[in-house]
């Protein structure tokens, strides 16, 4: 009850400063976990790893946008994978360096521990600067796949601190076989799904099926051995690519709030629990001095910082002497924008989770928590902050991309019922005074999108739709307001008034204004 209280506060003074809730969460947890008298709150790795981290993939690759992936497939491959392994290496070293209590295998589990990033605060941010929709979706598909990059070496590392040996071709091998063993368990559990759920027309029973997927691919691929993330992730891809084929008008809209707020929860519980978690670390390090701690922190978390950043600058250029197709050049991005992605490298709770997986007797296993922590806290708070700043400063604005889409969209579909109202016109069942009215409104609907489009000129269409539109929003309060004194009254049930509530409510997320 406590988290869930903290969730809502914090959420609420998230929005009220304008700063992403995950920073907000993460020092609120802080802060809480230092109240006397509150319970320890330990998070425990199987909850994050197997209960949380299975439908926040399939989420995230359920609303991809596939086509910007495969297009972005090289620079998403170079930061999931490539960085990823980087990113072990450079931490690995400098840890060794600086830090004499470590050993080689213990530095490389703490690298691979800090490899993957976190797109939520990162995200939330671009979307509200509006930065190109390209960005965020090379984004989103990093964190999609980095999660398996980083747990594959993550185990080999913690099997070589266990004393078994390591070979870089064997290493190399598992990672192919478990990737694609992952991959074939989501394809084949996303046709399951979808055939199955082809053949339902039950909103309740399809999303509750929905719920399941995630665990369906997730839970059998762990057994086996083979990469579970990239099963959720595949089942989630190809699950949503059929999803406007299995899913009536009904089961998405209620599908869509379901997942939108489940998804808010798990991030938030999260972000809290990770924020809970440092009395407890800070508590079993009493062996080192606060200074000493400050400055291993410091140290691995500006590794991981300066990693990302050096490699978005240096990467591209060892891609561009290898590649010069000119289909390749029209898609290179800016030093601007590769600066924001590299700032963009926020960790999160998966990183936490693999920290607190670490076996009981593992080598400096509260130290190792610790660093983790610490790079999530610097990562989060510094740049999480800094992140607006450095787009503003640096000019990264929308390119339009979306909106073109968009508008292309409507003006098509506007379109293409014109063309299917001729195709009924001759039908027995239809009136003549229905057709002409039905026509006239997606005559006005193409041509105000043809305008806007700068395909036509602009007659006031949409002062006009404007106005109209506000009509149409004060009609629907007038009829909200009397259906509900009507149950107030005792004429109608709450059951009739919701029912009602929610058709009004349906015309009225049609408006644009």
């Amino acid at each position: 009850m406590a988290l869930l209280v903290s969730v809502a506060v914090l959420s609420a003074a998230a929005r009220t400063i304008n700063v992403p809730y995950p920073i907000v969460l993460v020092l609120g947890g802080v802060l809480l976990g230092l109240v006397p008298g509150l319970p320890d709150a330990q998070l425990d790795p199987d909850l994050v790893l197997v209960v949380f981290l299975p439908p926040l993939l399939y989420l995230g690759a359920f609303f991809a946008n596939l086509r910007d992936l495969r297009e972005d497939l090289r620079a998403i491959s170079l930061l999931s994978i490539g960085l990823v392994l980087a990113t072990m290496v450079v931490v690995a070293a400098i840890a060794h360096e600086f830090i004499d209590a470590l050993s080689w295998p213990a530095c490389f589990a703490l690298g691979a521990i800090v490899g993957p990033t976190d797109p939520v605060a990162a995200t939330a941010i671009a979307r509200r600067l509006g930065v190109p929709r390209r960005m965020v979706s090379v984004l989103e598909g990093e964190s999609l796949v980095n999660d398996a990059t980083a747990l594959v070496a993550y185990r080999i590392a913690v099997a070589a601190a266990a004393g078994a040996g390591f070979s870089l071709l064997d290493a190399g091998w598992d990672f192919v076989w478990k990737a694609a063993g992952g991959i074939a368990v989501g394809l084949a559990v996303g046709y399951v799904i979808a055939e199955i759920r082809r053949r339902l027309d039950d909103p309740l029973v399809e999303n509750t099926i929905s719920l399941l997927t995630a665990y369906a691919a997730y839970v059998p691929a762990e057994h086996i051995g083979v990469s579970a993330v990239l099963a959720a992730v595949t089942v989630g891809c190809y699950v949503g690519w059929r999803a406007p084929e299995i899913a009536s008008p009904a089961t998405r809209l209620q599908g869509f709030g379901m997942w939108e707020l489940l998804q808010f929860l798990l991030n938030a519980f999260l972000f809290v629990l990770v924020g809970l978690q440092l009395p407890n670390i800070v508590g079993a390090l009493d062996a080192f001095a606060a200074g000493t701690l400050l400055a291993y922190g410091a140290a691995v978390s500006a590794a991981v910082i300066v990693t990302r950043l050096v490699w978005q600058h240096t990467i591209v250029y060892v891609i561009r002497a290898i590649d010069r197709r000119e289909s390749v050049r029209a898609r290179r991005s800016t030093w601007q924008a590769r600066t924001v992605i590299g700032w963009a490298g926020m960790r999160g709770a998966v990183s936490l989770a693999a920290a607190l997986a670490l076996p009981s007797g593992f080598e400096q296993r509260d130290l190792l928590i610790f660093l983790t922590f610490a790079v999530i806290f610097t990562t989060l708070v510094l740049q999480g902050l800094t992140l607006p700043w450095l787009i503003g400063a640096l000019a990264v604005h929308d390119d339009g991309r979306e909106e073109r889409e968009e508008l292309k969209g409507r003006l098509m579909a506007a379109k293409a019922a014109l063309a299917r109202i001729d195709e009924l016109e001759g039908e027995t069942w239809t009136r003549d005074d229905t057709i002409e009215r039905m026509r006239n409104a997606y005559r006005y609907r193409k041509r105000r999108f043809a305008a806007r489009a700068g395909m036509a000129d602009d007659d006031g269409y949409e002062d006009r739709s404007a106005q109209y539109q506000t009509l149409v929003r004060e009609v629907l309060e007038a009829q909200r307001r009397e259906i509900v004194r009507l149950r107030n009254a005792g004429d109608i049930s709450n059951d009739v008034m919701h029912r009602l509530e929610r058709e009004l409510d349906l015309e009225d997320e049609r408006l644009e204004i």
